[in-house]
């Protein structure tokens, strides 16, 4: 019977961290900043009455043209036509693909090339600036390069996950960029094809390759739920709220360079993965045990490493209600089983009493 295993990780050169942390500054720095000016199009200029007025012509990601009224002739609207035409934005992009590469060399990890392909379309249409988060086995691969470390074990998957709260989020250039995530897909031809109300997509000649899009359960139930921003419905799942708690802002290393992603912060993601696995040991022992070594992995971490966030996480999960918590605890008991080298529940208990002194 496969067991959890003894180490989980390898701590990164200090280099290699260093490399990351000023590409992570570099990467969310060009995020904030981005403008209209970043969107694939042109500027063009209508005269009525004899006033000049500005317009930016783009295409919706279904390919329909569109012009978006940005003002009449002014200084600052010529400073952004002039900064969509200055060498600033390439220069930038290529300051950014140059700190990847050195992070890289240096130990990064990165995404598997098809699954970036998919992640980086979703941020491109605009599914994180949504609300939307990176979630499952993809959000545990980028807390590697968020932390500075490089797992040896939980990270193998052939899906990609993705949660959203399902709720209205005002969006930057709502009117520009609409989240039409089927169209994203589509627009891939990698040959997805949606199953289960659109909640999963599968590859056609992958039958292993999932897309998968989620939500937490609601008084509706757990059919999926149909959601017209999105051009989707999402599958919705018991314990998925915690995804979406203050989600954390992180870069992840693409093949064609870096790209800022929303994922659960890892220190929560560690006890919902923890739930999970009680929930999933009786049907599915292999996925069971990939959940917790996943959770035991980063409850580990953040014992040695930032024990006052790791018992702040537990206190709120397990604070949630007497479900959580006995799920919590027998979770942390089975981990003490199917990881007896690591003490975690001794060293948290610990911790916690410590912590009251």
């Amino acid at each position: 019977m496969p067991r959890i295993p003894d180490t989980f990780f390898i701590e990164m050169s200090t280099a290699a961290q260093a490399a990351l942390a000023n590409l992570d500054n570099a990467a969310k720095a060009r995020e904030f900043n981005r403008s209209v000016a970043d969107i694939t199009g042109s500027f063009t200029k209508k005269i009525i009455k004899g006033k000049t007025y500005w317009y930016y012509q783009t295409r919706d990601p279904d390919g329909k043209p569109q012009q978006v009224y940005l003002g009449p002739e002014s200084p600052l609207m010529q400073g952004l036509i002039s900064q969509r035409h200055e060498q600033n934005s390439i220069a930038s992009a290529a300051h950014l693909s140059r700190l990847a590469a050195a992070a890289v060399a240096l130990g990064a990890s990165k995404i598997a090339p098809k699954h970036g392909r998919v992640i980086r379309r979703m941020a491109e249409y605009g599914f994180f600036r949504a609300g939307g988060v990176l979630a499952g086995t993809h959000a545990f691969l980028s807390y590697q390069n968020m932390l500075g470390v490089r797992w040896t074990h939980g990270d193998m998957t052939m899906d990609v996950d993705f949660a959203h709260p399902g709720k209205s989020v005002v969006m930057a250039f709502d009117n520009l960029v609409k989240v039409d995530v089927r169209t994203a897909l589509e627009s891939l031809q990698m040959g997805f094809i949606p199953v289960h109300g659109q909640a999963r997509f599968k590859k056609k000649d992958e039958p292993d390759f999932d897309v998968d899009f989620l939500t937490n359960l609601k008084r509706a139930g757990s059919a999926p739920m149909k959601v017209a921003s999105l051009g989707i419905s999402l599958q919705p799942l018991k314990f998925m709220e915690l995804a979406f708690e203050h989600p954390a802002q992180t870069v992840i290393l693409l093949n064609d360079g870096p790209l800022v992603v929303s994922v659960p912060r890892p220190e929560i993601f560690a006890f919902h993965k923890l739930i999970v696995s009680q929930e999933r040991k009786d049907n599915d022992h292999l996925k069971a045990l990939k959940d917790a070594a996943q959770a035991c992995a980063l409850i580990t971490y953040f014992l040695d490493n930032n024990l006052p966030a790791l018992l702040d996480a537990h206190a709120h999960v397990t604070g949630r209600g007497s479900g959580w918590r006995k799920r919590v605890e027998a979770g942390l008991r089975q981990l003490d089983v199917e990881a007896p080298g690591h003490h975690v529940a001794e060293r948290l208990q610990a911790a916690h009493l410590q912590a009251v002194e």
